[in-house]
């Protein structure tokens, strides 16, 4: 089969990172034993290019050759860097306790996220086995802003351009029937977030889960993080004027913690 082309302007040396990437994230996608064979047939690379990358990311830890299921597996280089990530996220302990007890008020897994670059990205999570986290919802989760609660109330505070910048000004990942996949259309539901100062999504991410989400802001009245709470649609219908007070209580109380270091 024929190489996918290299992107006009794009050094050797890149390409090469590049499709090592690609492979580092089939094996991630596929799980252990995937086979050289299997990879470049899923990337359309040639069978000696797949196994160069391969051999080249196990010698450098990222990924592992697994001589049991005669292929491979992720390395112990990724879990080293997303113990790194989740060090460069980790909170203050007082935004910690806060969330916990936003946790425990609610009744409700408790989000707090932030800024990294244009990014909304999961810094904390507060749950218990009786209000468990939405999967696949974790510390350092970035994707599906647009579709989340506490997505939409950090992108609503953003400046135009950055916003286009984010988002573009196509058609927007679609994850199920509820998801707002228009610019145009998420634009003015933005709006109404800002207008609202909280934000509410249900089953626009998952089916079965709803979330909202109250920004938080730093002295300077930026938003610069979010709390936020999922439950199921049903005990949304149920307790929404509950969990929305207690996400308002919550960003308040984070946006003073800030404001006090």
């Amino acid at each position: 089969m024929a190489e996918p082309r290299r992107h006009a302007g794009v050094s050797g040396q890149l390409s090469s990172v590049h499709r090592a990437l690609q492979v580092l994230e089939v094996v991630a996608e596929v799980g252990d034993g995937v086979t050289a064979k299997a990879v470049a047939r899923r990337l359309d690379f040639k069978l000696p290019t797949t196994y160069h990358l391969l051999n080249s990311l196990v010698a450098e830890g990222y990924l592992v050759h697994l001589d049991d299921a005669r292929g491979y597996g992720l390395g112990y280089k990724v879990a080293e860097l997303n113990e790194r990530l989740r060090s460069q996220l980790q909170v203050s302990a007082q935004i910690a306790a806060i969330l916990h007890d936003v946790h425990e008020g609610s009744q409700a897994a408790a989000y707090y996220t932030v800024f990294r670059d244009a990014d909304v990205v999961v810094a904390h999570i507060d749950d218990c086995d009786k209000h468990p986290r939405v999967r696949p919802l974790d510390v350092g989760f970035h994707e599906a802003a647009h579709a989340l609660a506490y997505g939409k109330v950090m992108l609503a505070e953003l400046a135009p351009n950055v916003l286009t910048a984010r988002i573009g000004n196509g058609e927007l990942p679609r994850h199920t029937k509820r998801t707002i996949t228009s610019a145009s259309e998420l634009t003015r539901e933005l709006e109404h977030v800002r207008a609202a100062g909280v934000g509410i999504e249900i089953e626009e991410f998952q089916q079965d889960l709803a979330c909202v989400a109250a920004p938080v802001r730093d002295a300077s009245d930026t938003v610069t993080g979010a709390v936020a709470v999922s439950v199921t649609p049903t005990d949304f219908s149920h307790r929404r004027w509950r969990l929305e007070r207690w996400v308002r209580l919550g960003a308040g109380r984070a946006a003073r913690a800030i404001a006090s270091r």
